[in-house]
C-alpha cells in the first residue's frame, strides 16, 4: 500500500497544531491559575460557575442592602438619643419649675425649654443622604413643620409625613423596615408641642400647668425610649444577616474556585509533557520532511 506524501505531510501539520493548542492552553492556565475562561473549556462547570456567579451578585445586592438599612437605623437611634437627653433635662427642669419661687427663675428655665425646643425640632427634621428618617415613605418632605408667633418663636408642630414605611430586602425571602414607624413620628411631634407647653407654663409662672406639661412629657418620653429599644433589636437582625451573607459568600467563592482554579502542580507537569511532545513532533516531521525516493534507491 502506497502512502502518498502530502497525507503524511497533513497528518503530521495536524499533530503539531494540536500539540500547539494544548501547549497554548496549559500556559493560559499556569499565567491566569484558571482552568475555565470560556465555555468550550467545560460546559458542564461553566454552566454551574455562571449560576452561582449570579447567586453571588444577588447576595452582594443584599449585602448593599443590608448596610443601607443599619446606617438609616444607626442614623435614626442617634437622633432619638439625642431627643431623649433633650426630654431627661426638660423633665428635669419640670421638676425644678414647680418649686421654683419667683417670675425670673422661672422665665430662665422657659428660656432654655424654648432652646430645647428648636434642637428638637432640628433633630426631628435630621436627614441621611438627603432624606429624611422621620417621614416614613415621604423622604423628600420635612416631617415637622413649625407654627411661629410675631417674635419668631414656635408655638406648635404639626407632623407633616406619612406613617407607612420603606422595607429593604434582605434576602431572597425577607426584608425588614429600618426607619422608625408611624407612632414614633407622630409621637416626637407631640413630644415637641409638650415642650412648647412647658415653655409657656414656665414663662407665665403656673405651676399647676407646669405639672401638666411635665406628665405629657414623661408620656412621650415612652415612646421615644420604645423606638430606641426597637432600633436595637432591628440593628441585630441586620448583623445577622450580614453574617449570613458572608458566610453564604465565601462558600460560593470556594465553590467558583472549585470549578475554575487551576491545579498548578498538575498543570505544570502537563504543560512540560506537552512541551516536550510538541518539540518531539517538530524533530520527527523535520526528518520526516528530508526523506525522499533517493533515500530508498540502492547506491551502485
Amino acid at each position: 500500500m502506497r502512502v502518498a506524501n502530502t497525507t503524511i505531510s497533513d497528518n503530521i501539520v495536524r499533530q503539531i497544531q494540536q500539540l500547539s493548542s494544548q501547549q497554548t492552553q496549559l500556559q493560559s492556565e499556569v499565567s491566569s491559575g484558571l482552568r475555565i475562561t470560556q465555555p468550550s473549556d467545560d460546559s458542564a462547570a461553566f454552566g454551574r460557575v455562571m449560576g452561582l456567579e449570579s447567586s453571588n451578585r444577588a447576595l452582594s445586592q443584599y449585602a448593599s442592602n443590608a448596610n443601607t438599612a443599619l446606617g438609616i437605623s444607626q442614623a435614626t437611634v442617634s437622633a432619638l438619643e439625642q431627643i431623649k437627653s433633650i426630654s431627661d433635662r426638660a423633665t428635669q427642669i419640670g421638676v425644678l419649675g414647680t418649686g421654683t419661687e419667683g417670675a425670673q427663675a422661672m422665665a430662665a428655665y422657659g428660656s432654655e425649654v424654648d432652646q430645647l425646643i428648636q434642637q428638637a425640632v432640628q433633630l426631628g427634621n435630621s436627614q441621611l443622604n438627603n432624606n429624611y428618617l422621620f417621614s416614613g415613605t415621604a423622604i423628600t418632605t420635612s416631617p415637622y413643620t413649625t407654627t411661629t408667633d410675631a417674635q419668631g418663636q414656635i408655638t406648635a408642630v404639626s407632623y407633616a409625613g406619612n406613617t407607612s414605611q420603606a422595607a429593604i430586602p434582605m434576602s431572597q425571602n425577607s426584608s425588614l423596615a429600618p426607619g422608625s414607624d408611624g407612632a414614633t413620628n407622630q409621637g416626637l411631634s407631640d413630644f415637641i408641642n409638650h415642650l412648647i407647653s412647658l415653655r409657656d407654663a414656665l414663662n407665665a409662672g403656673d405651676t399647676n400647668a407646669v405639672g401638666t406639661a411635665q406628665n405629657g412629657l414623661l408620656d412621650t418620653e415612652n415612646t421615644i425610649v420604645n423606638a430606641i429599644s426597637g432600633q436595637g433589636a432591628v440593628q441585630m437582625r441586620i448583623e445577622v444577616n450580614q453574617a449570613q451573607q458572608t458566610s453564604a459568600q465565601t462558600s460560593i467563592g470556594q465553590l467558583i474556585s472549585d470549578d475554575t482554579d487551576a491545579d498548578l502542580p498538575s498543570t505544570v507537569v502537563k504543560l512540560t509533557q506537552a512541551q516536550n511532545s510538541y518539540q518531539a513532533a517538530l524533530q520527527s516531521a523535520a526528518s520526516l520532511m528530508k526523506t525522499s525516493l533517493l533515500n530508498y534507491l540502492p547506491v551502485t
